[in-house]
């Protein structure tokens, strides 16, 4: 039987004894350590940090963690989360007309590969509906104009409200969020079919094609206010050759999408991705 775990994301200034601080909180309150990884970006001078540790035998109830770890996080002008292994997320898929992802995440979620519940599809076409309903996830409809934009992402940030929504991840999803979104809900992840930043926006299987290109790739990113520059999460590229066709790009690079974001989503989840500026470290 699995234990519940916690886990802390920590990014703070660099200098001397961090890792033994951090960890001293843990041992001193009588936690079993059983994953821990840090990171020193000499560029930025910040230290980063994962550590993950059995509820078991711990001393300090979960609910007075967070306020236990603040007075050691304060002094060294930490940024952190507290995350706990049997808290399920609840993720909302937002598709467009294709259905490979979304296929993808949902089997893998059946599957047990991905710890989440998805309880919510949001379309801005019909088309995918038969997929929720063999899924028996609530599917609901909203088109996008650009003169609805503003009306129809209020219904959006309404629904991710009812449904307790922690994640949207963008499964092909092909509207742009505007910044008073992404603002008001941050916590999304997209699939861009190239290898950022080659090919950024529209069209980059026809644009690779033309260019000769002998690698395609894909990329998964939080979603900030500019389009396809969020902090990068995961990525992957395949060969190609100068026999293949834009078709057989497209093909080969839907491979890559379905892969490349389950990863993401995965990393996210695990709690094992931590953003500074617009990069990001993933923890193994």
């Amino acid at each position: 039987m699995i234990t519940p775990t916690a886990t802390l994301l920590v990014s703070c200034p660099d200098r001397p004894g961090l890792v033994a601080k951090i960890a001293n909180f843990i041992y001193a309150n009588g936690g079993n350590i059983i994953h821990a990884d840090q990171h020193t970006d000499f560029t930025t001078g910040l230290f980063l940090n994962r550590i993950e540790w059995q509820l078991e035998g711990f001393n300090l109830p979960r609910e007075v963690i967070s306020t236990a770890f603040a007075a050691i996080a304060k002094p060294i002008e930490a940024n952190w989360q507290l995350h706990f292994s049997d808290s399920i997320p609840r993720i909302a898929i937002w598709v467009t007309k294709q259905n490979h992802c979304l296929l993808d995440l949902l089997w893998r979620q059946k599957a047990q590969e991905l710890p989440a519940q998805i309880p919510l599809i949001i379309s801005n076409h019909p088309n995918l509906k038969y997929i929720a309903e063999q899924f028996d996830i609530d599917f609901h409809h909203i088109p996008i104009t650009k003169e609805t934009k503003s009306e129809q992402e209020a219904k959006q940030l309404e629904l991710l409200k009812q449904y307790q929504i922690d994640l949207v991840v963008l499964a092909k999803y092909m509207q742009i969020l505007s910044a008073d979104f992404v603002t008001k809900f941050p916590n999304i992840i997209n699939i861009h079919h190239s290898f950022l930043p080659a090919f950024a926006g529209a069209n980059p299987y026809q644009r690779a094609y033309e260019r000769g290109v002998k690698v395609i790739g894909a990329t998964a990113h939080y979603v900030t206010k500019d389009l396809d520059e969020g902090p990068i999460i995961e990525q992957e590229v395949t060969h190609v050759s100068h026999r293949d066709t834009v078709g057989d790009l497209i093909r080969k690079g839907k491979d890559l999408e379905r892969l490349v974001l389950s990863r993401a989503v995965r990393l996210h989840l695990q709690n094992r991705v931590l953003v500074y500026g617009n990069r990001t470290v993933v923890f193994s």
